[in-house]
């Protein structure tokens, strides 16, 4: 199995996983004391589509190939990766539920 990230900036727009691809974590990225992100490690299967919807209006929905995302080959590579994303002052992970 591969693993890919998904991203979601509350506020702005969400990332959903597709047809093909199975949800395994979901974590938060807060800075400065705000939520600035959250992330989805997800396992993928295939070849799916990424759905990421537009949170502001027009509420646009845009259906990408997964082909275009970074892989990782496994989930502690993927978690590594999101480490990297969260480093320096004043920036943490929380992992939560799913």
């Amino acid at each position: 199995m591969t693993y890919v990230l998904l991203t979601t900036k509350p506020g702005r727009f969400r990332t959903e996983p597709g047809e093909g691809m199975r949800p395994v974590e979901t974590w938060q990225y807060h800075h400065a004391g705000r939520l600035r992100a959250s992330y989805v490690i997800a396992e993928l299967a295939g070849e799916g589509r990424i759905i990421i919807v537009d949170e502001e209006p027009p509420q646009v929905v845009n259906r990408l190939p997964s082909k275009f995302l970074p892989r990782y080959e496994t989930l502690q590579a993927a978690r590594e990766e999101l480490a990297q994303l969260a480093r320096g002052p004043g920036a943490r992970l929380e992992r939560v539920e799913l």
